[in-house]
């Protein structure tokens, strides 16, 4: 054998054990990450990170406790303004909102807290024409359309909304489909005499509105917009053709009613 055949061959043999080395290694080096992560694999799982100030979903704030008790304080109501006002009450027929009454035959409005104690009463304006009903599509007929006889406010139990009116200015809606809300009296046409009839002490000229119920300006700041103005309200408007109970069957009858007790509670209608 020549020289540098040997030399060759050792060489290849060197070659090999060094391969045969490695190949071990990483045959040794694989078995101890495999063990590693059977041991600590759950610490090498990628985390979510935690998001900077992210808000954490609250628990709903459990409804007010309200004691309810109607009180008219000085105030002598009508019978069936009384009789609506204790069933509202005694039922909490308002939920946790305020309410009020529109008494159509006095041409008054009575606004209470949520809990049923009067915060005041005014005369209203109401509309032209008597009648508890309104009529078919009024809301969406243009005012010159609309003929004497069909200016009604309507009589029932409404969950109102505070909003505005196409003029821009601040109203509540009692029934927006038939565009009947609560505002500010404006005195526009001088030949109404709005702001007289306001005045007397007569509910007979308090009839000459569209339909909407025109509330003075100073209760209506004071009194109906911070209150019926937050949000959703109950209004009821008495009837003044049908009787009381074709509108309100569970109001008490007179005999019956003297105050509604006191009464903690949250049942209430939307």
């Amino acid at each position: 054998m020549r020289f540098g055949a040997r030399a060759e061959l050792d060489a290849a043999a060197k070659r090999r054990d060094i391969l045969v080395g490695l190949a071990q290694g990483g045959l040794i080096a694989a078995l101890a990450l495999a063990v590693l992560f059977f041991a600590f694999g759950d610490r090498f799982k990628a985390r979510k990170p935690a998001l900077a100030g992210a808000p954490h979903a609250a628990a709903p704030a459990p409804p007010p406790i309200i004691e309810r008790r109607l009180d008219f304080g000085s105030v002598r109501a009508p019978s069936d303004v009384s009789r609506v006002a204790a069933w509202a009450v005694r039922e909490a027929d308002n939920g946790i909102v305020p309410f009020a009454i529109v008494d159509k035959r006095r041409a008054q409005v009575y606004v209470f807290n949520p809990g049923g104690r009067l915060l005041g009463t005014s005369p209203v304006l109401l509309g032209y024409a008597a009648g508890d009903l309104s009529v078919a599509g009024i809301g969406q007929k243009a005012i010159e359309d609309i003929k004497p006889q069909e200016r009604t406010t309507p009589a029932g139990r409404f969950v109102s909304e505070p909003g505005r009116n196409s003029l821009g200015h601040e109203v509540v809606w009692v029934d927006y489909g038939a565009a009947v809300s609560m505002h500010r009296v404006r005195a526009t046409n001088p030949k109404e005499r709005r702001l007289e009839r306001l005045a007397t002490k007569t509910a007979a000229d308090n009839r000459i509105s569209w339909g909407c119920i025109n509330v003075p300006v100073d209760f209506f700041d004071h009194t109906v917009w911070p209150q019926l103005g937050r949000g959703r309200a109950i209004v009821y408007v008495l009837p003044e053709r049908s009787p009381l109970t074709a509108f309100f069957p569970a109001a008490a009858a007179p005999q019956l009613l003297a105050q509604a007790g006191s009464r903690r509670g949250n049942s209430a209608k939307p």
